[in-house]
This record gives structure tokens, C-alpha cells and sequence, in this order.
């Protein structure tokens, strides 16, 4: 499968927007609407991008816009970046609100995270899969992928098809694995932040270890596309959305958010003088926006906010499904539609709107009810367990309390009770689907 930039740099995989996985940020009906907004036009730009980068339709259709099809192909790319910035800014909320160490469970954090991403992706693959197969019976194009393999397919299942040198199946397919590591990354900053603090009030631990990794990230390992495949690359686009979800905390004091500013903005102007990049320099101004605005609150009223809520709430089933859907309709106009530009720009808009109608299907239908079969599924399996772990929560919940500990922070460990009960188990299919993973063909 012919293959786009990872993040607008490198030749490697492909760039969409996996959409920072939509999180649950509304309360008593209010949403962040900025968030909603950043995701449902970044989210178009993604879909528009892999239709004039995927497939013959753009080849095409590029005489009549030949400007606009080649910024879709190209600058559209960046818009990844604002998924980076978004998912950083929601997973501190998630994790760590007030940007302090430790983590009660950082185990069940990433289980919670593994379950609600990987299910559907792996539903999304499948009908990849199916899609390339349709497409390849009507067209021959680099965009087809090969037919898939039992163990390409388990390494999609755990998120190492990038990792271990697989073909995506799907454009984007990068972007769950990436997202899965980027979370990780932090839940193990946290931790390990906790254990490092133990009972010490050390409020800024953990935003200098951020800007450090922040620094790590733009000044090393996103300057070698070799690291593309791993976190580290990424997690300066990442790691300044979760200093903007911290400095924009209206309880902290102006020099507290002056130097979380100064922490979060000098090590990326610093790494723009050496090597300006222009999806880091739009990483930055996502994460001023959220900063100032990315807290606010409202209801979604009116057609406009109403549609960007819509977008918003079902951008991770239209990351998932768009590919497959433009590749069909791809297909079907190579065969039995005239080669002719207006013929094949007019595909282009109804793959697009299909996306949009295939996502929003997607989330009914396959991703909500999925993810009610997994919670039910764990709750069977973890039944036995149940009670053995609600203790050992609430014992831990009380030795986090002791140590001071934010009061959300500690709670969340009996929470937890049920999802780590799970995570004890969990690891016995993981670790058969890895080995299947690593039997890999010549």
C-alpha cells in the first residue's frame, strides 16, 4: 500500500488523524467546545488529505484544482498534529488533573485505554481487510493492501504492527498504536513520578519531567525518522498538550502559569531555531489555543457547535472506517465511471460525505455496542476476582490518601477494582497474540 508522512516528515507509514479517541469531556451537558471544534475540522482535513494522497480519483481530478489537490496532499497532512496536542491535553485531564505525582493503578489505566481503542480498530481492520480485496477485484493501485495475514492481523490486535515492521492495513493504522504508546508514556511519568516523590509535596516533579521529555523528544528523537514507529518521536506535539491542559488550571497563580508557560514553550522555540518544522510550530500555536481557551465549557447550541459536537463524539469511528470507504469508492469509479476530472472530483465529495455517513454508522452500530460488549464481557470474567480486588483497592486508595495524594487520584483506585481484576488475566491473550505476531513470513 503506497504509504503517506507520518506526521508530515517521513516516508514511512502513513499520517491521519486517529482523532485524539474521543474522551468524555462534557459535564451536566457542557463540553469543551474548542476541543470540539480543533477535532471536527482537523478531522475533515485528514479524510481530504487521504483522498488526494490515496487512490486514483485525485490523479484525476488534480487538472481542475491542481493548488488545492496538492495542499490536500501535503500541508493537510500537519493536521495530525492537533490529535497529538488534543490527546495530550485530555489524557492529563484523565490521568492527572492537577499535574502531580503518582498513579494508584497505572496498570488498569492502561487496560481502561487498550479496551476502548483496540476493539473497534481491530473491527476497522477486519473491514480493511474486506476492502482491499473488493477494491483490488475493480483496480490494480499501490494504495491496495496485500491480502492480510493471521499474524499481521494479531499484530494490529496489540498495537505493534508499526513496532514489528508490519504493513498497516489501513491509513491511520499508526495513529492508535502511537496513541496507546503516548499514554503509556505518561501513566509511567506518573508512576514512577509517585514513587520518586513517596510522601513529599513535589507539585512541580512532574511538569519538568514533561518538559524534559518534551525537550527530549523535539532536540533528538524527532529529528531521526527511524524513531517514527515509537513514542519518544512524537511526544512533543503530545507532552504540550498536557502542559496546556496544566498551565490553564484557573485555580493556579499567575507566576505558576507564567513558568508551566515558560516550561512548556521555551524547549519548542529553542528546537525550531535548530530545525524549524512546521508541524511543531503548529503543535505549539494548538497547544496556545488550548491554553487559553480548551476549558471552556458550553452547551452545544445552535447548527454550527451542534454539528462540531457531532464530529467531535464520532471522529475516532470516522478515523477508523474513512480508508476502507474511500477505497472502495476509489475502485468503483476506476471501473465503471468515466476517467473524466469532473467525473472523478465529484467521486472524491461523495467518498468524503460517505466517510462521514460510514462513521457515524460505525459509532452506532459497531463501536458503542462493542465497547458495551467488552465492559460486560470483563465484568463475567473478573467476577471471581471482584472482591479480592475491591480490597486491595481500598487498601491502597487508603494508603493514597495518607500520603497526600489528590482526593480524584486515589479514588480512582477502587474504581478501578473491576478493570484490574481484568488486567490480571488480560495479559495471557495478549502475550499469545504477541507470539503469533512474532512468527513473522519471510
Amino acid at each position: 500500500m503506497k504509504v503517506a508522512n507520518k506526521s508530515g516528515d517521513t516516508a514511512a507509514t502513513t499520517a491521519s488523524n486517529k482523532l485524539s479517541v474521543p474522551e468524555a469531556n462534557g459535564r451536566a451537558g457542557t463540553e469543551f467546545m474548542l476541543v470540539n471544534w480543533l477535532k471536527a475540522v482537523a478531522a475533515q482535513l485528514i479524510v481530504l488529505h487521504h483522498l488526494a494522497f490515496y487512490g486514483p480519483m485525485a490523479d484525476h481530478a488534480r487538472t481542475l484544482l491542481p493548488e488545492v489537490m496538492d495542499w490536500l496532499a501535503d500541508p493537510a497532512r500537519f493536521a495530525v498534529q492537533v490529535f497529538l496536542v488534543i490527546g495530550g491535553f485530555l489524557a492529563a485531564k484523565s490521568l492527572s488533573p492537577e499535574g502531580r505525582a503518582g498513579l494508584v493503578r497505572p496498570r488498569a489505566a492502561l487496560w481502561r485505554r487498550y479496551v476502548k481503542l483496540a476493539p473497534p480498530f481491530l473491527a476497522a481492520t477486519l473491514l480493511a481487510a474486506l476492502a482491499s480485496a473488493w477494491a483490488a477485484a475493480w483496480m490494480t493501485h499501490d494504495s491496495i493492501s496485500a491480502p492480510a495475514t493471521f499474524a499481521q492481523l494479531c499484530a494490529h490486535a496489540v498495537l505493534l504492527h508499526g513496532v514489528l515492521g508490519y504493513e498497516s492495513l489501513s491509513a491511520g493504522a499508526w495513529y492508535v498504536a502511537i496513541d496507546f504508546q503516548l499514554y503509556a508514556a505518561l501513566a509511567l511519568m506518573l508512576w514512577l513520578g509517585g514513587r520518586v516523590a513517596g510522601t513529599r509535596p513535589l507539585p512541580w516533579l512532574m511538569p519538568c519531567a514533561v518538559a524534559l521529555g518534551i525537550a527530549a523528544s523535539l532536540f533528538y528523537f524527532n529529528l531521526d525518522a527511524g524513531w517514527d514507529d515509537w513514542a519518544p518521536y512524537f511526544f512533543g506535539s503530545y507532552g504540550l498538550g498536557v502542559m496546556a491542559w496544566w498551565a490553564g488550571d484557573r485555580s493556579r497563580k499567575g507566576g505558576a502559569v507564567a513558568l508551566l508557560a515558560a516550561l512548556a514553550v521555551l524547549p519548542v522555540l529553542a528546537a525550531l531555531v535548530l530545525d524549524f518544522r512546521d508541524r511543531i510550530a503548529l503543535a505549539l500555536a494548538v497547544a496556545g489555543l488550548l491554553f487559553l481557551f480548551g476549558r471552556l465549557r458550553a452547551l452545544p447550541n445552535g447548527p454550527a457547535a451542534s454539528a462540531a459536537s457531532w464530529l467531535g463524539r464520532i471522529s475516532y469511528a470516522i478515523f477508523l472506517v474513512h480508508f476502507p470507504v474511500c477505497l472502495v469508492v476509489n475502485a468503483a469509479f476506476t471501473r465503471f465511471v468515466p476517467a473524466e476530472p469532473a467525473w472523478q472530483l465529484l467521486g472524491m465529495l461523495g467518498a468524503w460525505g460517505a466517510s462521514l455517513a460510514a462513521g457515524a454508522a460505525f459509532y452506532r452500530w459497531v463501536e458503542m455496542p462493542l465497547g458495551r460488549m467488552v465492559r460486560s464481557a470483563a465484568t463475567r470474567v473478573a467476577a471471581p476476582a471482584w472482591k479480592g480486588s475491591r480490597q486491595r483497592c481500598a487498601r491502597e486508595v487508603a494508603c493514597a490518601k495518607k500520603k497526600g495524594q489528590p482526593r480524584r487520584l486515589a479514588e480512582m483506585g477502587e474504581g478501578n477494582a473491576l478493570l484490574l481484576s481484568v488486567y490480571c488475566r488480560a495479559p495471557t491473550c495478549l502475550c499469545l497474540l504477541s507470539c503469533a505476531c512474532l512468527v513473522k513470513p519471510a
